[in-house]
């Protein structure tokens, strides 16, 4: 009989095991102590926070919230009917809502403004010589639009202070340039110190004396679509002469005012 050597290539396989992999054998502790381990993820947002740091947050969102809160509804209570909550605080809601916060619904109105409405200015002029001059009219308005005109965020002075202090005069003024309220000569002064601003002291090297206003109305041509026709050549109505003094000036242009006067 054939005597076998043992197989050497399988040599310290314990009986029935299929394995044909290197032995492992248990884990060793030391080896699994040297493996570095993974640093934990810090906490993103306000869960990163410390408790100060959170309660900061919490009140400067507390407050950003009360005020938006209160911005709108000031917004609301000014545009909404009168009830019993806005006459209560009519005052309150106006300092917050004007003068940048104002709301203007007529372009929604069941009769929106038809008439475009130019401010125009002229002014008598003391020349170095002795003489008089007369400027020709001069159009604000058309003056504001340019400004605005391509400027994406043009300012609220540019937009509406001309425009508001012309409203503010003719209400308190008849068609006949009579005064009708205690505010009257209030909104002239208004009025003038707004034009003298565009102005300045001096035209064409006369000494502004007297400024004299007007206004321009234009009704808006109808749609080609609309069979209404109406007449859209310009309405004037002239105020009477104004004089110019030197509280209607800026201090510089006061200085150039007066130094002319000499």
């Amino acid at each position: 009989m054939e005597s076998r050597q043992p197989d050497e290539s399988r040599a310290g396989i314990p009986d029935g095991g299929g394995a044909t992999g290197p032995e492992t054998g248990p884990a060793d502790p030391a080896a699994e102590a040297a493996e570095p381990q993974a640093a934990p993820r810090p906490a993103l947002g306000i869960a990163g926070l410390s408790s100060l740091s959170r309660i900061i947050v919490a009140l400067a969102i507390a407050v950003l919230v009360a005020l938006v809160t209160v911005q709108l509804g000031a917004g609301f209570l000014h545009v909404a009917p009168a009830n019993t909550l806005s006459k209560k605080h009519d005052e309150t809601i106006d300092r917050i809502v004007f003068p940048e916060f104002e709301q203007n619904w007529r372009l929604f109105a069941p009769n929106p403004l038809q008439t475009n409405i130019h401010v125009e200015v002229r002014a008598q002029l003391e020349m170095p010589d002795g003489g008089t001059e007369e400027t020709g009219w001069v159009d604000l308005t058309a003056m504001d639009h340019e400004n605005i005109r391509g400027n994406p965020a043009p300012s609220h002075t540019v937009q509406n202070e001309l425009r508001r202090g012309w409203d503010y005069w003719t209400d308190t003024h008849d068609e006949d340039n009579r005064a009708i309220s205690d505010r009257a000569d209030l909104a002239e002064d208004y009025v003038k110190r707004i034009v003298m601003r565009r102005l300045g002291p001096v035209l064409n090297e006369g000494r502004v004396e007297k400024i004299q206003l007007r206004q321009t109305s234009r009704r808006i041509a109808p749609p080609p679509w609309s069979d209404e026709q109406w007449d859209t050549a310009p309405v004037y109505r002239e105020l009477p002469w104004w004089i110019v003094t030197g509280g209607d000036l800026m201090e510089s242009d006061r200085e150039v005012w007066e130094e002319s006067a000499q």
